[in-house]
């Protein structure tokens, strides 16, 4: 089976099991203290929200830990490799025990599938998403289209990612917050400094600005482009500046009386979504 047809299947398909040890029985699972586990060195994820896990903690008291944590041995221990937060919960929970399912995996290996686990379990804020394509992109000399392939998105989704990590140190740390969105922050990277970016970021967190409210301001930020004199006629004026209001942002055209071309600004992925899904109305 190869990687991508196993991505269908969960995280357990990609992995061969490890040869179980003497006392661990033929099951496909089995228990162990959960003091003899410890965590993911590799671990991508930063955060763990501490509302939707004391969820976690109590559906374990109720229910108990229905999914084995997927594991490998480490010495006379077990170090995780996927299931965390479940691993998290049932120590506050206060449980002793809980079922494991022991992979054999190697050290990249493991750092590898640590990404791909929780990329597409969608459990990562979008920088600490963005930071993980890094580790795939850096560790294992992967292009983005073979990441894209991997985690089953598209390679835009992850180009888009990316670029997020080129912002301000401050404004990705908002973002991993939830306190702007990924609309807010791919609105900044319109902008060409990270001083410009700042300003915009400061204003969009003290007003409380929409992303669509964010993108007028990037263009009221941005430098005007001089007024080329060979560009359009008089007559065009009305038609560009009802194209504008049509579709809210700048509007050029370029060329005669008999033929030209019209150019339309857009500062973000989502900006150009917003426009193409305007006129294909």
């Amino acid at each position: 089976m190869s990687a991508r047809q196993a991505l269908g299947k969960g995280l357990g398909a990609l992995i061969p099991e490890k040869p179980l040890a003497e006392g661990e029985g033929k099951k496909s699972f089995f228990t162990c203290g959960i003091e003899e586990i410890q965590p993911n060195p590799f671990q991508p994820r930063k955060t763990f929200n501490n509302e939707p896990l004391q969820e976690l903690v109590q559906s374990i008291r109720e229910k108990g830990i229905l999914q084995p944590l997927i594991v490998r041995r480490k010495g006379d221990r077990y170090e995780l490799i996927a299931g965390e937060r479940r691993w998290r919960a049932a120590q506050k929970a206060g449980i002793k025990e809980v079922p494991i399912l022991v992979k054999d995996v190697s050290e990249s290996e493991l750092l590898e599938l640590s990404l791909i686990e929780n990329i597409q379990r969608e459990n990562l804020n979008p920088i600490e998403e963005a930071e993980a394509y890094k580790g795939l992109a850096e560790q294992f000399r992967l292009t983005q289209e073979d990441i894209s392939q991997k985690v089953g998105k598209d390679r835009a989704t992850v180009a888009n990612a990316l670029r997020l990590l080129k912002l301000p140190p401050e404004i990705k740390q908002s973002l991993a917050e939830g306190k702007v969105s990924v609309g807010h922050a791919r609105a900044f990277l319109g902008l060409d400094s990270p001083e410009k970016q700042r300003t915009a970021w400061k204003k969009v967190l003290a007003g409380g600005l929409s992303v669509r409210q964010t993108e007028n301001l990037i263009r009221r930020l941005r430098p005007k482009t001089p007024a080329d004199p060979r560009k359009g006629t008089s007559e065009w004026v009305p038609l560009i500046e009802e194209l504008q209001r049509s579709l809210g942002t700048r509007v050029r055209i370029v060329g005669r009386k008999k033929r030209g071309r019209i150019e339309i600004e857009f500062y973000s992925p989502e900006e150009l979504e917003r426009i193409l899904d305007f006129l294909r109305r």
